[in-house]
């Protein structure tokens, strides 16, 4: 696939043959090479055919080969010409990432980190197919399914002022759980309040660097602060409505449509198998969302008894709830002028810029809170949203480090290390489900996270605000 450099940080694939629209990549000249062996550009040009696609098909700095769509891809489509594909939100519907701070420093958390990582895996259920302590019957899990984290915040699960924090309040207002099959219902069920397994996980991280102290008061961070940030999405429930409607959109393709590779199997936004693949995705969506709300306040409760301090002692607030995995239907700038359209991001974050109506009063002057999450052994990073994202990304950023290695080639090349010592060494203490996890999670595993950051904001799509420093983590 050939590329055209436009600048230090853009880099074009120019529209030819049936694509619609071209297609861009943020990256590195370091970056990009790392991804040219895969066939993640390919998958890019292949959604730049997608019908109804408009402006440009993106990548974003940690793009990578996935499920049709390339991890770090972004696209929107016209609601009445376009489409809507389960390959372009991918199979962890509203996997995402929520972050708190706390009153505490290193100095008071040190002498018993390593408890707390202990603690923190034993109460908090991770893992494949793990089942948490909240069972819900089939009609009180639609409940859910519809308020999303309303519903947790309703059962005592955080506070209400959390709501404002929570990109779309924690809810997408068209989720129809009679959208959502028996069979995603009864996966479902069982697994509120679960991490889940591979590269979700709960860490305890330090307020290293304030690059932006006006953003970084805002979002109330500052050097030396810990902060809790947590990782995970729908759960099975959110695997089986995409398995459910990508067996269902390949069976019965929108007529009259040839698609360059059946992982992108889609329907029309507007047709009835959209619209209800649309709703059914928006129930996934609220569940993970719940899910994180209930996580982090059992994360709080177990740091107040690790600790043994009150509610005031530890000052636990949440700083911001970002979803990866998505699509919505947004108003945005368009060449044809503003209007209404539907945006997918996989593996990607939203990016608001300052003054959008979409955030709370607090954060409004300086930008939607960005999260991106680095490997276990490195650096987390909180970024602001900019103009620059909401002309040109369609509000979109990066979502992470992104991975380099396969899981399968990871476990191979740590054979005969110890990671686990490695990382305590560092000053960081790992607690995971298995050796393998820790093997497949390897901090070589994943691009260098500064570096994915530093494409963001030096093409500005997002703003650098702090960089967060991992001293505890627990992997699912």
């Amino acid at each position: 696939m050939e590329l055209t450099r436009i600048d230090e940080y853009r880099w074009e694939i120019k529209k030819t043959g049936d694509m619609n629209v071209p297609a861009r990549i943020y990256s590195s000249a370091a970056l990009i090479e790392a991804v040219r062996q895969e066939e993640a550009f390919e998958q890019l040009a292949n959604v730049a055919r997608l019908p109804g696609i408009i402006g440009t098909a993106l990548a974003m700095p940690d793009i990578h080969w996935g499920y049709g769509f390339p991890i770090g891809g972004v696209a929107a489509f016209d609601c009445d010409e376009g489409i809507i594909s389960p390959g372009g939100v991918g199979y962890d519907i509203n996997c995402g990432v929520r972050l708190s701070r706390t009153n505490l420093t290193e100095k008071d958390v040190r002498p018993d980190l390593e408890t707390l990582a202990v603690a923190l895996q034993k109460h908090i259920p991770s893992g494949v197919g793990q089942k948490g302590a909240i069972r819900l019957t089939a009609s009180e899990l639609k409940k859910v399914l519809k308020k999303g984290s309303r519903w947790a915040v309703d059962q005592g699960y955080g506070d209400g002022s959390d709501i404002e924090r929570i990109e779309d309040g924690g809810c997408m207002t068209n989720a129809d759980p009679e959208a959502v099959s028996p069979r995603a219902i009864e996966r479902g069920r069982p697994q509120l309040g679960t991490l889940g397994s591979g590269n979700h996980f709960i860490e305890i991280g330090l307020v290293e660097t304030v690059y932006d102290t006006e953003a970084a008061d805002a979002f109330g961070l500052s050097e030396g602060l810990v902060t809790v940030m947590l990782h995970t999405g729908s759960r099975g429930l959110g695997h089986q409505v995409c398995d459910d409607f990508l067996a269902r959109m390949t069976r019965n393709p929108p007529p009259g449509i040839r698609l360059p590779d059946r992982q992108l199997a889609c329907a029309m936004f507007r047709s009835p198998d959209g619209q209800q693949y649309f709703n059914a995705m928006a129930c996934a969506a609220n569940l993970a969302w719940a899910n994180r709300q209930i996580l982090m306040h059992m994360a709080r409760d177990v740091i107040m008894d690790v600790f043994r301090i009150s509610p005031r002692e530890l000052g636990m607030r949440l700083i911001y709830d970002v979803c990866h995995n998505i699509a919505k239907t947004e108003r945005h700038r368009t060449e044809t002028g503003s209007r209404t359209v539907c945006v997918h991001r996989k593996g990607a974050t939203r990016s608001f810029g300052p003054g959008n109506e979409m955030l709370c009063d607090r954060y409004r002057p300086v930008g939607q809170p960005v999260l991106i999450p680095g490997d276990m052994g490195t650096a987390s990073f909180v970024l602001a949203g900019t103009e620059t994202a909401m002309n040109e990304t369609y509000g979109s950023t990066c979502h992470g480090a992104g991975r380099i290695m396969s899981r399968k080639a990871a476990v191979k090349a740590s054979r005969g290390r110890k990671l686990r010592e490695e990382l305590e060494e560092k000053g960081i203490f790992v607690r995971a489900s298995g050796k393998l996890t820790m093997a497949e999670e390897m901090p070589e595993a994943y691009k260098d996270v500064s570096e994915v950051v530093d494409v963001a904001h030096g093409s500005g799509i997002s703003k650098k605000v702090a960089k967060l420093r991992p001293i505890a983590v627990v992997k699912g």
